[in-house]
């Protein structure tokens, strides 16, 4: 015959139960809090992130919105979006995370008892802030200076390809926070950030790349990213190869993220 359980037992584990989700939630929002004042208190962080997109519009779109149509201009505006998120994941999650890899602090926090996933998800969330406060500004100069247009549909729409887009990126930028030192992470970061963003069709569009370099932007993550980007906001057709391509890089990248992630745990805690 079974023992009883206490009324006040279970009513305390039903409590503990259905605390635990909120103390997450805390946590992850603490975390969220402490990484974006970190950030802030370094100013040119802040300003490149919000300033260098709307730049590039400035100085290389607008220029010639007048005769390249709505449409060309609306297809700029998605493109330098995807390359905003490009360069948060490689600077505010790759670069970011190498640097704090290397302080005491860090080492003290993955000590404690509270998990992983609440310092994780602050990462996430911090790196879809610094995202946003990229975007505002090269918006704002979009509506203000150039002839882009677009639904209200559509911007949604384009919003949400653009977190899709941003996943490889995100996993990239992971792989590298966890994988290399800071200073090689940061040097890392500036080789691929032009690179992939001119291979992408970020700052040229694919129709004035030569035809080798064009074969090769297909699969790239960027391309693949700038062309689900562009089909949403614009509603026009979307290559058969973007999504695969995403998928793809988003699991290799993912699964290189992950194996840096536990190397590096397991070699710093084990």
């Amino acid at each position: 015959m079974s023992t009883p359980v206490p009324t006040s037992t279970r009513t305390g584990a039903g409590r503990l139960a259905r605390r635990r989700p909120a103390g997450a939630l805390r946590l992850t929002w603490l975390h969220t809090r402490y990484q974006v004042l970190e950030a802030l208190r370094v100013p040119v962080m802040v300003v490149s992130t919000a300033v260098f997109p709307a730049l590039i519009l400035a100085v290389f779109v607008v220029p010639q919105s007048g005769g390249m149509g709505p449409a060309a201009d609306t297809a700029a505006v998605a493109q330098l979006a995807v390359f905003s998120a490009m360069s948060v994941s490689l600077f505010t999650h790759g670069a970011g995370i190498a640097e704090d890899r290397a302080l005491p602090w860090d080492t003290h926090l993955r000590t404690l008892p509270v998990g992983a996933l609440p310092r994780f998800a602050a990462r996430v969330l911090m790196g879809a802030a610094f995202t946003v406060l990229g975007l505002v500004p090269l918006l704002v100069l979009a509506v203000l200076l150039t002839d882009a247009t677009t639904t209200p549909a559509r911007f949604a729409a384009g919003l949400g390809a653009l977190l899709v887009a941003g996943l490889p990126l995100l996993a990239l930028g992971l792989a590298l926070g966890y994988s290399v030192p800071a200073k090689a992470a940061l040097a890392l970061a500036q080789v691929l950030l032009l690179p992939l963003a001119f291979a992408g069709g970020l700052f040229l569009p694919p129709q004035a790349m030569p035809g080798w370099l064009t074969a090769i932007s297909t699969w790239t993550p960027t391309r693949a990213g700038r062309d689900l980007v562009i089909g949403a906001a614009t509603g026009t057709d979307v290559p058969s190869t973007a999504l695969p391509v995403l998928v793809g890089w988003t699991v290799v990248l993912g699964a290189v993220a992950v194996w840096a992630i536990r190397r590096d745990q397991g070699r710093r805690f084990r």
